[in-house]
């Protein structure tokens, strides 16, 4: 029997959200982070799930554009790695999303809200102790919110997943601690993607019961690859286990969470690591944006 598909993979988070018969997920998936006045009834996904799309692409980028029915733009990605500079990255990718609203002719007045949502699973901020934090820009000295068209949230699933897991616990009393942080809709989501691994949609706790949710499982039970895209995320999977082997042990030698430690964290590094599982240089390529060329060269530098 093949594993069970993990949900905070980024191709399997796509497959999952970003096809038309899965919008009731992600209009609930996004108004489950946005304020009240940003709630959407209905959405249109922009780039619905296409993998040869993918092989065009740098498969670490996956994200979901949808537009809501009053023209409000909200760009979701999850992240498996902290590559460096990703604040720097969220803002670059926003202000794309914002800016190719308006095409040639058309006036400024066009341009509508845009809200980015980065799903992170690696801790980006580690002087803020919530896992969701909200960005917008105010004004230094009066507070007032003028540019409102901007919008940035981040969710680190380590900070969330954290709480809940324990070395000695069973299976049961770790449930029992996720369902005493699950408080919010957020919450809800969150739980999924990090712990969907102890829930059964057949019988979820009271804190959970969600029809949203109980879809989810279900999708995700049923939710088939083909070849190419297994071995997508099968890369991908890798990748996500080699960034939270190398948080665990950042945090046993006492170094501060969420630091890049240089090459170490990067995408070399992953490179090597899949070279040394004998994955295909292809899939290496797809998975880390790294060229045939490149990771060649570092494969024969491994050994010498």
């Amino acid at each position: 029997m093949s594993e069970e598909i993990m949900p905070r993979v980024d191709i399997a988070f796509k497959k999952l959200f970003g096809v038309d018969e899965n919008k009731d997920l992600l209009i609930s998936l996004i108004n489950s982070v946005v304020s009240e006045e940003d709630q959407v009834e209905t959405v249109d996904i922009l780039n619905p799930y296409n993998f040869q799309d993918f092989k065009k692409e740098k498969l670490s980028i996956l994200d979901i554009k949808a537009k809501g029915p009053t023209g409000k733009r909200y760009c979701i990605e999850i992240q498996i790695s902290d590559d460096g500079d990703y604040d720097k990255r969220a803002l670059y990718y926003w202000g794309k999303a914002y800016t190719q609203q308006l095409s040639v002719g058309k006036g400024y007045s066009k341009l509508n809200k845009t809200i980015g949502i980065h799903i992170l699973n690696f801790i980006s901020i580690p002087e803020a102790k919530e896992y969701h934090n909200t960005f917008r820009p105010f004004a230094k000295e009066s507070g007032v919110h003028y540019f409102k068209d901007m919008e940035l949230h981040t969710i680190e699933l380590s900070k969330f997943e954290d709480q809940i897991k324990g070395e000695k616990l069973s299976e049961a009393d770790e449930l029992k601690l996720l369902l005493s942080k699950v408080k919010t809709s957020l919450d809800r989501w969150v739980a999924f993607l990090t712990r969907h691994d102890l829930l059964n949609k057949r019988d979820l706790p009271k804190e959970l019961k969600d029809p949203g949710l109980e879809k989810a499982l279900e999708v995700i039970e049923v939710m088939n690859l083909s070849d190419e895209e297994r071995d997508a995320y099968e890369a991908h999977l890798h990748w996500l286990r080699i960034e939270e082997s190398t948080l665990k042990k950042a945090k046993e030698e006492g170094r501060e969470e969420g630091i890049v430690i240089g090459e170490e964290r990067g995408v070399e590094k992953v490179a090597r690591n899949m070279l040394s599982q004998s994955i295909d240089i292809e899939v290496i390529a797809r998975s880390t944006g790294l060229t045939i060329k490149k990771i060649a060269t570092i494969k024969k530098t491994a050994n010498e």
